[in-house]
């Protein structure tokens, strides 16, 4: 493979704010799937994902669509998404890493995936690290304007209107917020180079386990379940605590420490085999099977508010983040019905846009 950008490559990335800026900038739909940075040379074609790892042999069916669809020779960032419906479905394009080939070939028939590019980093023989966003995004659109299918170019706008409008209604999709990009910069791998604002709300939840963690006996994340009718769903875990502050856990949650699970609401996890999406807190990691996911229980009579972005499916689609212990709350008034729930909108509207 002979580019003027040479694989692999990692991907520009973006800082957190908590609101969209405003300026010279141009503001597109946060995606919530794999990033991707994509390298074609005629038949010869390469995905690597944000960690640098290869990805072509998850998804077949793109490096089919690549060669199809994109310029003979080119390098695209963007992301790969899969759908259920009208809307984005992480936890499905999660099953798509799996070590069985064959599994592979079912689910890029049955589930196939799609790449919505959203960069231009190399055309033909010609290099455009360099070269301003604004410009390599009209090249970008001009490149694939006549692509289909598995392949989308991102909707973008410089009206700061319109990209609030969309972070509040292209939530309904699957998309967990808005990227703002400064129209005059050159691309910086592995720089925080652009803005991004993602949705933050809270829950109360029951703690009802936890993990210790990877240094030593000090806590390392929190299980966190919400109700649903009179089951106590495993909804994810809260991690980020100061070292002091996991030592203190340790004392606080000792009086509620059980190691007879008999009629603890989440007694029956060993019994799992595989990772689905009701899956306890000891079950099987499709990510790291290896990895210790042992936990202690802990009686549910806990409750935390935690802040959390998106639902992902029955669970947060990431780490939550604790805010406090909500001693005013009883656990069984920790339910599904407390969370927002965004407004339907059909993904459709936003590729065809």
């Amino acid at each position: 493979m002979e580019l003027p950008v040479s694989p692999p490559l990692a991907p520009m990335l973006a800082k957190a704010v908590k609101e969209l800026p405003r300026g010279d900038l141009l503001y597109e739909p946060k995606w919530d799937g794999f990033r991707a940075v994509v390298f074609r040379d005629g038949d010869e074609v390469a995905i690597y994902g944000r960690n640098g790892k290869p990805l072509d042999r998850y998804f077949p069916e793109l490096v089919e669509g690549f060669r199809r669809e994109l310029p003979e020779r080119c390098v695209l960032d963007g992301e790969i998404v899969l759908r259920k419906g009208h809307v984005l479905d992480f936890d499905s394009l999660q099953q798509r890493i799996h070590p069985a080939a064959s599994r592979i070939k079912l689910l890029s028939e049955e589930t196939p995936a799609s790449f919505v590019a959203f960069d231009l980093l190399a055309l033909g023989d010609e290099s455009l690290m360099e070269t301003p966003f604004g410009d390599r995004r009209g090249r970008l659109t001009a490149a694939l304007a006549g692509a289909k299918a598995p392949v989308h170019v991102t909707p973008a706008t410089d009206a700061y209107d319109v990209g609030l409008r969309w972070f509040e209604e292209f939530e309904g999709a699957g998309l967990d917020g808005v990227v703002a990009k400064p129209l005059d910069g050159p691309y910086e791998p592995d720089r925080r180079a652009m803005f991004k604002v993602k949705h933050d709300r809270t829950a109360d939840c029951v703690v009802a386990g936890f993990r210790w963690h990877k240094s030593g006996p000090i806590v390392g994340s929190l299980l966190l379940g919400l109700y649903d009718g009179d089951r106590l769903q495993h909804v994810g875990v809260s991690a980020s605590f100061p070292m002091k502050r996991r030592q203190e856990l340790v004392e606080e949650l000792e009086p509620y420490r059980v190691t007879d699970l008999t009629g603890h609401p989440w007694a029956g996890w060993a019994e799992q085999t595989e990772a689905t999406v009701d899956r306890m807190p000891g079950a099987i990691s499709r990510w790291t099977g290896k990895k210790d996911l042992s936990w202690v229980a802990l009686r549910p009579e806990l409750v935390c508010e935690v802040a959390y972005d998106q639902m992902e499916g029955r669970r947060f689609r990431h780490t939550a983040r604790f805010r406090r212990w909500r001693t005013d709350r009883t656990p069984e008034s920790c339910g599904y019905d407390q969370l927002e729930v965004p407004v339907a909108y059909d993904l459709d509207d936003i590729l065809g846009g």
